[in-house]
């Protein structure tokens, strides 16, 4: 496509808030840790190759793939902390973090077995603050 040689439109689509198509057989919670798998919305789980995308704004079940739409809020929102030794931690305030499932996040990978969930921002004894979204 050639450059522009007058105004052109530029439609918008706002970042903070995403459709994603859902995955089959599948549903999300509203509040619950949304991730991308093969490009459809599901809830967060121990898995690897998951793109966590941020926390479902209202609840929704697809029977087949696509055929639901969950709007997704990218953002800092609190989640349950792991326990034991995969318990997030203040000093890993800034580091990765992990999905363990759709409102729970740990400090490590699991041996590379679970997904990134984002960055964390703090942590408070009834939780983990975690930065979600596309890009981070």
């Amino acid at each position: 496509m050639a450059a522009l040689t007058s105004p052109r439109n530029t439609v918008q689509r706002v970042g903070d808030v995403l459709a994603f198509p859902v995955k089959a057989a599948t549903t999300i919670h509203q509040g619950g840790l949304v991730v991308l798998d093969a490009g459809h919305a599901a809830p967060g789980r121990v898995a690897t190759g998951l793109v966590a995308v941020g926390r479902a704004e209202h609840s929704a079940t697809a029977v087949a793939a696509g055929d639901a739409l969950v709007e997704v809020r990218c953002g800092i929102f609190k989640f349950a902390n792991s326990a034991a030794a995969d318990l997030v931690a203040q000093a890993d305030v800034g580091a990765d973090c992990y999905v363990v499932d759709d409102q729970t996040v740990a400090r490590t990978s699991a041996t590379n077995t679970r997904s990134r969930a984002g960055i964390v921002v703090a942590v408070e004894p009834d939780g983990v603050w975690v930065q979600i979204g596309l890009g981070l």
